[in-house]
């Protein structure tokens, strides 16, 4: 664990990539008990599920066709300008799903933003220039205007050319699948989710295709590329086996929260301690797409979380077996390649352990294999550099957040963590879980994975950023609440 004071204002490149992919999955991620019920509708009471029913499959159309793109554009909305730019986005978002013969997902994802930041730049030119008496006619009657004329620009414009692209996509999926060349896909998948990409991947580019496809075929393998639990699984059992420390104590853990739990952020930092396991994760998925590709394998809708149990409530009657199949191949073929990098690496670190105990903060996360809590700290120019596991003088925060990508998974483990030891050791201060790109402003100080630490400061610059390569082990935690009962001269 690290405290990142001096994370500079200026993102990087990958920084700029992982908000933008938030921003995407930020407009899905809340509305996913929707598109999980409406899933589950689908499974059961299309004409190929479960317990077919015509009746009651009458509301599947509905709601993929309006509820689901009106929800994202509503949501997308609010992220950028509240409730009022929630609603005209949802407006405009009205205006591509009629003007369109596929499903609006893309549009919604368009149309609710760029609605909101219309009618948020409105209301910065009216800003003090309205006349006492007339503010609610004016923000009622701009709200209806703006979204009514992005309404029609949306069904005679926006509309019809998203659909064109959606529809071009669709054929490329297709075309990719029947070449056999979907495996490959991997290779970019895997690598992006360890880059916090996965929430972006998996709804901002693999749902809309996929439900597409379940519109056309009953299923879609998309569902299945992201969110396969097989190659994060075989990296965790080769830790649990050959795997030396903290590492290989917490994987145990790790595998329910992963397998079951569907939280793959889990196995994130042990893809990171030694980079040589991207290789384990991109042949892992490969093999289970592969698998999935030849027995025809797909889901009816996302499983979000990416839990084993999520895969097989969604999938189709009949399409079990090929899921499991694949998931069961993503898992040993990850697991063979990663036994065979853990059992070099590892003695590898056994002959120099004197030479890695010495490495800089960058080689961190190796040491964290060998139970060493490393703490390192960086400290803003004029500001008192502190390890992370030490308060700065005077400071005992009020709020501390737990932030992760989508703020659902990791973050809320953390968070668990840490306040049970808080509560444990006697100190009243709050705790909470959220996305990186919306950790509220009080934020005194902010827990969260280093890849993520950049985009946090940019949301809260004077927060205290505390970094921690898993927010399953618990050492980082005693140390800061030992350091806050010195700090606040407590005998303990």
């Amino acid at each position: 664990m690290a405290v990142a004071e001096n994370a500079p204002k200026n993102m990087g490149a990958k920084a700029g990539v992982q908000k933008f992919g938030g921003f995407l999955a930020g407009m899905v991620m809340p509305n996913i008990g929707a598109f999980i019920a409406w899933g589950l509708l689908t499974a059961l009471f299309i004409p190929t599920g479960w317990i077919p029913n015509a009746t009651l499959n009458k509301v599947t159309g509905p709601m993929i066709t309006y509820l689901l793109p009106l929800l994202i554009g509503y949501t997308g909305g609010t992220m950028v300008y509240g409730k009022r730019g929630g609603v005209v986005g949802a407006i405009a978002t009205m205006g591509v799903i009629v003007g369109s013969s596929v499903t609006m997902f893309l549009g919604a994802m368009i149309m609710g933003p760029l609605s909101a930041f219309l009618i948020k730049k409105f209301d910065g030119l009216v800003e003090g220039k309205i006349k006492a008496g007339f503010e609610m006619l004016v923000n009622t009657f701009s709200a209806g205007i703006l979204g009514a004329i992005l309404s029609i620009l949306g069904f005679l414009a926006i509309g019809p050319a998203v659909s064109g692209m959606t529809i071009a996509l669709g054929n490329a999926a297709q075309w990719i699948t029947k070449a056999n060349l979907l495996p490959l896909i991997a290779t970019l998948v895997e690598p992006g989710k360890i880059l916090f990409l996965n929430n972006a991947i998996n709804h901002g580019i693999f749902d809309p295709v996929g439900i597409a496809q379940v519109k056309q075929f009953g299923k879609s393998i998309f569902f299945l590329l992201e969110t396969d639990p097989g190659p994060g699984l075989g990296v965790l059992l080769a830790y649990w086996i050959f795997g030396k420390g903290n590492a290989k104590g917490s994987a145990p853990g790790a595998v329910i929260i992963e397998f079951l739990g569907g939280i793959h952020e889990i196995y994130f930092p042990y893809v990171m301690m030694h980079p040589a396991l991207l290789l384990s994760v991109i042949f892992g998925g490969m093999s289970a797409d592969f698998i999935f590709v030849i027995t025809g394998a797909g889901l009816v809708a996302s499983p979000s979380p990416g839990s084993i149990i999520a895969e097989i409530a969604m999938c189709p009657k009949g399409g079990l077996f090929p899921v499991l199949a694949g998931v069961a191949v993503g898992t040993v073929v990850s697991f063979l390649i990663s036994s065979v990098v853990l059992k070099r690496v590892s003695a590898k670190e056994e002959n120099n352990a004197a030479f890695e105990s010495a490495q800089s903060a960058v080689m961190q996360m190796k040491n964290e294999s060998k139970a060493n809590a490393g703490i390192s700290s960086n400290a803003s120019a004029g500001r008192e550099k502190t390890g992370a596991a030490k308060v700065t003088a005077g400071f005992v925060p009020k709020m501390i957040i737990f932030a992760c990508d989508a703020g659902m998974g990791s973050s809320a483990m953390g968070e668990t963590i840490l306040r049970k030891k808080l509560k444990d050791a006697g100190l009243n201060i709050t705790v909470h879980h959220a996305p990186v790109d919306e950790i509220p402003k009080e934020a005194e100080v902010v827990f969260i994975q280093e890849s993520l630490a950049e985009r946090a400061h940019s949301v809260v610059p004077d927060a205290q950023i505390v970094t921690v390569e898993n927010f399953l082990d618990s050492a980082p935690y005693d140390q800061y609440i030992e350091s806050l009962k010195a700090q606040m001269g407590k005998n303990f």
